[in-house]
């Protein structure tokens, strides 16, 4: 959730603990939507770490409930105020509440509607969250809004299983002007203390296993592409670099070109700056993610390599759908794509 910490200035009056609603304006006011805090904690001074900085990890989280409130009146806005609650961690919600006051944006509101999918079998589009921002209003959208669209289940596949509407854009992209950095998807993580690469190694190898998609290279048959799942490992490449110069090696390896015919989407680095301190770089492909994708991979890697380092395996569940039954069942809902062929 996107919060504010404010102190008073000079002479100001002491801040009210309540969100102030004015320097909520203020900041929508210059700032785009996605940025503006949906609270602001007042603190009568910031905390200092000895060496006179701020202090981040001594910040105290914001505490949000329900703002406009209003409680439910049927089973679908009771449902929905639920949801809006475990999406943007909110004790409370009310059918008034607005979702991107209370810290929502775009991708949690793709998140609502495809929970709201699940829950109603309805429909209910991103732009609909947008137009309907409350339980309330959203409630009467889910009563308009169409049936669902079949579930999303593994599909037998077929010789060559085609790319996502999303992958061929990146795939003609990458065809007709060449790898572009400006589609990495870089994750860098700096490690003290003891690190035990084999672990990490074998950890890297079980979270492609999990995940197809990072397993995938991208073939052409008479110049139309298709998915290609691979039973190769992501790499994991060693270097050293001195404390002058990490930001600069680690920038670098990040903007390393993918053939996305031969390279596996994920990839990673370790930069190993003294014995005890070192960076992790994973670089993801856009073409097998996104933003949000960093996410649970970092979980799974987190996951894999605190199993690996007590020597066992992962323990989780099988995946119920892999990125490629993703792509056929868009293909099966919107019909077969115009033909992309290579020049």
């Amino acid at each position: 959730m996107p919060a504010a910490r404010v102190r008073p200035a000079g002479e100001h009056p002491r801040l009210s603990p309540e969100p102030p609603v004015d320097l909520r304006a203020h900041a929508a006011a210059k700032l785009p939507e996605y940025m503006v805090p949906a609270a602001f904690v007042a603190l009568p001074a910031f905390p200092l770490t000895p060496n006179g900085k701020l202090d981040r990890n001594a910040l105290p989280d914001p505490v949000v409930t329900s703002g406009a409130g209003g409680a439910a009146r049927t089973g679908t806005e009771a449902a929905l105020c639920a949801l809006f609650g475990e999406l943007l961690g909110v004790a409370e919600v009310g059918v008034d509440d607005d979702f991107f006051a209370l810290g929502g944006h775009s991708l949690l509101a793709t998140r609502l509607t495809s929970r709201a999918r699940t829950l109603f079998d309805r429909e209910l589009t991103v732009s609909a969250v947008f137009e309907s921002r409350t339980p309330a209003a959203l409630a009467r959208a889910v009563a308009e809004a169409p049936s669902a669209r079949p579930a999303l289940r593994p599909l037998p596949r077929p010789e060559r299983t085609p790319l996502s509407a999303a992958q061929r854009s990146l795939w003609f992209l990458d065809r007709l002007t060449g790898a572009n950095p400006a589609y990495h998807l870089p994750y860098a993580l700096e490690i003290t203390g003891r690190l035990h690469v084999p672990a990490l190694r074998t950890a890297l190898a079980d979270v492609a296993t999990r995940h197809e998609a990072l397993r995938t290279v991208i073939a052409e048959h008479d110049g139309v592409p298709h998915q290609v799942v691979t039973d190769r490992e992501p790499t994991l490449t060693l270097t050293t670099a001195s404390t002058s110069e990490v930001d600069t090696v680690v920038a670098g390896l990040a903007r390393a070109p993918f053939d996305l015919a031969t390279d596996l989407p994920l990839r990673a680095h370790l930069v190993t700056v003294d014995t005890d301190r070192h960076v992790l770089l994973v670089v993801l492909h856009h073409i097998a993610g996104d933003g949000w994708s960093l996410v649970p991979l970092a979980a799974d890697l987190a996951t894999a390599y605190g199993a690996r380092a007590t020597g066992t395996a992962p323990q989780w569940s099988p995946l119920p759908v892999q990125y490629a039954d993703y792509a056929l069942w868009q293909r099966d809902l919107l019909g077969s794509p115009t033909t992309w062929r290579a020049s």
